[in-house]
């Protein structure tokens, strides 16, 4: 009797360390240290592991922020050749390093749902600077055009003005994701686009007062 008294509790012992062991392991990352880093690096598997886990405004913002990330990387594209700054193509190199990595991630999320990824270039027929729900900060067709005609101070001072805009787009997008998103990744990503982008707003503005923008 004794010897099967021990084995019963020793076999409570381990499914409670058991137990205690998931419990951690899925509240482990809720201090937003490394989670969103590892959204961007390997989002299909932050989706899959909790794909249930989110709402509309997470798929909203998931599709809306991509191709608005698109649109930004192919302005970011043009100032490698076009830009007379240093700076400003350093800036741009930047952006089109962060944003990359961002779009795959919200692409696997997308995906992981069940939902449509967005595939459109930019231009995207939008019209005006705010094309469309929740694609504030998006330049049309015309400004594109004009962007990529542009060269020197004139395309810097273009490339700055309209990448402010834009990025206080993104910055209004994800507010709206951090206040009603359900999604850990995705509000977390929010949060770093937030951050860097009030921090590249407040850089392009200082180098528009040096270009006498």
């Amino acid at each position: 009797m004794t010897s099967t008294r021990t084995l019963v509790r020793r076999a409570s012992l381990a499914a409670t360390a058991v137990t205690a062991a998931l419990v951690l392991a899925a509240c482990g990352g809720d201090d937003g240290s490394d989670t969103a880093a590892d959204a961007r690096t390997s989002p299909s598997a932050s989706a899959d592991a909790s794909a249930d886990a989110h709402n509309d405004q997470d798929v909203s913002f998931a599709q809306g922020m991509i191709p608005h990330h698109q649109q930004a990387v192919q302005m970011a594209e043009m100032a490698a050749d076009r830009a007379s700054s240093a700076e400003v193509k350093d800036l741009a190199s930047r952006i089109r390093k962060a944003q990359d990595p961002e779009i795959r991630a919200m692409s696997g999320w997308l995906k992981a749902w069940g939902e449509d990824v967005p595939s459109a270039a930019p231009g995207m027929d939008h019209s005006g600077h705010s094309g469309g729900s929740g694609m504030a900060g998006m330049m049309d067709q015309e400004d594109m055009d004009k962007l990529s005609k542009a060269s020197g101070e004139d395309f810097d001072t273009m490339f700055l003005t309209m990448m402010v805009e834009h990025h206080e787009g993104a910055v209004e997008m994800a507010e709206a994701e951090k206040t009603k998103g359900r999604y850990g990744p995705a509000t977390e990503l929010a949060d770093a686009v937030i951050t860097a982008q009030t921090a590249e707003i407040e850089e392009m503005n200082k180098l528009l007062g040096k270009n006498g923008g």
